[in-house]
């Protein structure tokens, strides 16, 4: 498990700067399957302690977590950090924090994190530090997408000839709950029961005249959604621990692995209870909208409102979206200002391709796969066999290539090969969208970078113009993030400094676009790297690597 943070976004944020009274936060997780039914129907969840979502790590700006883990299967950021913890196994992970915000954590071992494998990270300010911003009181919320089908048959259709799509989800949870329709089909009191306590509509309480931090995270697997609070506008303050200048939004767009701080007035009628939504966009809506309640004390959490549940925003309307992509800046105070040029730049293409008979998806036509050796162990014990040596390309038939069509891309292969990057060099990523091999269709893709995180310059429609666009970055108050939105038929430009030894995943966070090869390693510095701990060892050419 990769706690996004843990495994995956530890070198991300959590370099440690020394702090006085710094504390050791200890946290022991029980990960196993268990049958759960978090939108009434029932079926095998993985849970962290018998909760999902697990557990919100809490800490403070200095602090060191240590998280024990006992779990019967594979987990951490196999194939690129480390090996699998084996069956029976207990890994540790132990970070310090340099840094406050709102963060997640979740499985990255196959397409684990859509059984409920997953949770918040909660990091406080300093005590002598003040945020921009003022709130009486703070909660969490996850989003997420809900599939029935287990994530083993979902794979073996994603990698069978015939190919055989996951298709939408079945519900969207707001905090590990939803509703199903249980009459929709022939199913048991047994398997579906809308009257399951486990399923009822999850509840937030405020105290009305008070000020509520809300951090929402998305955990999609497929996803793209928005957010409302019925009757309450929400002013978004923060983005993947970056203070963001302040602005209002009545629905937040948000793409999977991304996480942003809103802050809203209980200023409403206390009469009544108010519908926290959730509902798909950039995809058909055949999901039922999520469902909970803002709960105005001292009304009953379970009451519910007078009213219809607003619907979201059309779900194919790309405009809002772009204009909220565009919208987040840094806060005029905390402003990290990039670098004004590059060392590098690279295009990632992002294609779908048909490769001997199977259906993949690529980055410049090249779809991904891991080797049974993660990276960061070959790297450092010079194992070039273990994966191919001829770098990967760092662009695409510019001229030639109609984004807008459905291109048959002959030379699509797959590879394992990374990307090079000198140390402590800057370096620009455009990710350029074009259609699937579905005719009209091109489909939102949310990136997201381990061991970084970077400077968003800018968005656009169409194709990118390296001569043109560049001249239009934002290099005044660009947003640092660690996840962003490719959009569809556009370009996303993104810059950041190598400068975290290691091997580093970037990936589209849609989970079965990885596991069908939409990911690219960057490899840095990797003679700065100390020795590798024994614990991140036991698989591929790392058997016995460690061990006395």
């Amino acid at each position: 498990m990769s706690l996004k943070l843990l495994a995956l976004w530890l070198f991300t944020f959590l370099i440690y700067v020394p702090i006085a009274e710094a504390r050791i936060r200890h946290y022991k997780w029980e990960v196993k399957y268990e049958y759960k039914s978090p939108d009434c129907f029932k079926k095998l969840v993985i849970t962290i302690n018998g909760k999902s979502p697990g557990p919100t790590i809490f800490a403070q700006e200095g602090d060191t977590v240590i998280v024990e883990i006992g779990t019967p299967w594979s987990d951490g950021t196999e194939g690129v950090t480390q090996c699998p913890v084996l069956p029976g196994d207990t890994f540790k992970y132990e970070f310090k924090v340099d840094r406050a915000g709102t963060y997640l954590y979740h499985a990255h071992y196959g397409m684990q994190r859509e059984s409920g494998l997953y949770g918040s990270i909660r990091v406080s300010v300093p005590d002598n530090f003040t945020e921009p911003f003022a709130y009486d009181y703070d909660r969490s919320i996850i989003l997420t997408d809900w599939y029935h089908k287990s994530t083993y048959e979902q794979a073996t259709g994603l990698s069978s000839n015939p190919f055989v799509w996951v298709g939408e989800p079945q519900s969207l949870l707001i905090q590990g709950k939803g509703k199903f329709n249980c009459s929709s089909s022939s199913l048991t009191a047994d398997t579906c029961n809308t009257s399951n306590p486990e399923c009822s509509p999850y509840a937030i309480t405020v105290i009305p005249g008070k000020t509520y931090r809300l951090r929402v995270a998305s955990l999609t697997a497929l996803s793209a959604l928005s957010f409302q609070l019925e009757g309450h506008n929400m002013t978004v303050v923060e983005a993947d621990g970056h203070y963001v200048e302040p602005f209002v939004v009545k629905n937040l767009f948000i793409y999977s692995g991304e996480t942003y701080s809103v802050l809203i007035k209980a200023d409403q009628d206390p009469s009544r209870n108010y519908w926290m939504t959730t509902n798909v966009v950039s995809r058909p809506p055949n999901t039922t909208q999520g469902l909970g309640f803002l709960n105005y004390y001292p009304n009953h959490p379970r009451r519910s409102p007078p009213t219809v549940p607003p619907t979201g925003p059309i779900w194919n309307d790309a405009a809002p979206r772009l204009a909220q992509s565009r919208a987040i800046k840094a806060h005029h105070d905390f402003i990290v200002t990039p670098p004004t040029t590059s060392d590098r730049a690279i295009v990632f293409l992002n294609t779908q391709n048909r490769i001997n008979g199977y259906v993949r998806w690529s980055v410049n036509n090249v779809s991904f796969t891991l080797p049974h050796t993660p990276y960061l162990i070959a790297l450092k014990n010079k194992l070039h066999h273990v994966f191919s040596q001829t770098p990967p390309p760092e662009g695409y038939d510019f001229v030639n290539y109609d984004i807008y069509n459905v291109s048959k891309n002959p030379n699509a292969t797959t590879s394992n090969a990374i990307y090079r990057l000198g140390f402590n060099t800057t370096v620009d990523i455009i990710l350029q969208n074009a259609n699937t091999m579905n005719v009209n269709s091109s489909e939102t893709h949310p990136w997201h970078l381990h061991g970084h995180d970077f400077w968003v310059l800018g968005y656009g429609d169409g194709k990118f113009d390296m001569n043109k666009d560049p001249k239009n970055y934002n290099l005044v108050n660009p947003i640092m993030k660690n996840t962003v939105p490719l959009h569809p038929y556009g370009w996303t430009a993104l810059r950041f400094k190598a400068d975290n030894p290691g091997a580093w995943l970037f990936h589209c966070h849609i989970e079965a676009h990885f596991y069908m090869g939409m990911g690219v390693v960057f490899e840095e510095g990797i003679d700065k790297v100390g020795e590798l701990p024994s614990s991140i060892m036991g698989c591929g050419e790392t058997k016995g690597f460690g061990k006395p």
